[in-house]
């Protein structure tokens, strides 16, 4: 459905301004046309408080999950704030308006021998080079599944055990390679020679590979590795963090290492840290066993 200019305006502001990702603009995109579609022709600029709490509840009326509405009344409040700044509004709208509290859900991880048990991928099936270096460098360097695709040859440092990352509001960051990762990319760069001097995983005619690729691909691969679990990428990225965490205890190194703005991002993993400790203690502790 068409936008309002308002939106329209604010949508090219992300684009440009913060360099978001097409990803993040059309689920922008989404979640203002639906606004759009519940004021039916009223002015956005109009709309008052009790208009937005009216809008949200009407989307809980249509079943949305509580993690959906606080994406719609992020999407609203940032807009809004934006239309402020820019003079086009005196106040708020979205101020005091709360969206329902959403269960907050810990991410699902491989566990260590899980995890070395996809890595550890045979190398002599077709694509079986590419197909190691690309789960190695997933659970090495815990990447995002956008920058592995984005990844260039020339943004590898073999020398020093680094890549560089262009992440989410086109931040750079700089994460280390382990050895096995290292040594899997050095080989599927010698056999990949004349696939595509650019891209590390080229897809067809030797551009960036797509990210439904890379998850079809991961998934089939789980299957063939005997791992059952509802294999992604971002479950790769999830167990690296859990892992490092786990032995190092550095919340704030994971952090960077993921490349997150905000610490509370980065805490859900010491939940994840704190259930796997729970679990040894009850298994291990004399009195913490409980009757069968």
């Amino acid at each position: 459905m068409a936008l309002t200019p308002d939106i329209d305006d604010f949508l090219a502001f992300l684009a440009v301004e913060r360099q978001s990702s097409a990803h993040t603009r059309d689920a922008y995109r989404r979640d203002l046309a639906a606004l759009v579609a519940w004021a039916q022709g009223r002015d956005l600029l109009s709309l008052c408080g009790e208009d937005l709490r009216a809008f949200i509840a009407s989307e809980h009326r249509r079943k949305l999950s509580p993690k959906s509405l606080q994406r719609r009344l992020s999407a609203c409040r940032s807009l809004y704030r934006w239309l402020l700044k820019q003079g086009r509004l005196a106040a708020d709208p979205c101020a005091g308006v709360r969206a329902p509290k959403a269960a907050r859900t810990l991410p699902q991880v491989l566990d260590v021998d899980e995890a070395v048990a996809l890595v550890e991928l045979p190398t002599d099936a077709p694509l079986g080079l590419r197909d190691r270096a690309l789960l190695e460098l997933f659970y090495s360097s815990g990447l995002r599944l956008s920058e592995v695709c984005a990844l260039r040859w020339h943004d590898l440092d073999f020398d020093q055990g680094l890549v560089s990352v262009l992440g989410k509001g086109s931040k750079q960051r700089i994460v280390p390679v382990g050895s096995h990762a290292r040594s899997a990319l050095q080989v599927w760069q010698q056999a990949a020679r004349g696939e595509s001097a650019h891209f590390v995983f080229p897809g067809r005619a030797g551009k960036q590979i797509s990210a439904r690729a890379i998850q079809l691909r991961i998934k089939q691969l789980a299957l063939r590795q005997g791992v059952y679990k509802r294999i992604h990428p971002h479950m790769l990225r999830h167990s690296f963090a859990s892992h490092v965490l786990e032995s190092s205890g550095d919340l704030r190194g994971v952090q960077e290492l993921l490349g997150h703005a905000d610490i509370s991002t980065t805490q859900i993993y010491t939940h994840l840290d704190f259930q796997h400790l729970a679990k040894v203690y009850d298994a291990a502790h004399p009195r913490a066993k409980r009757k069968r």
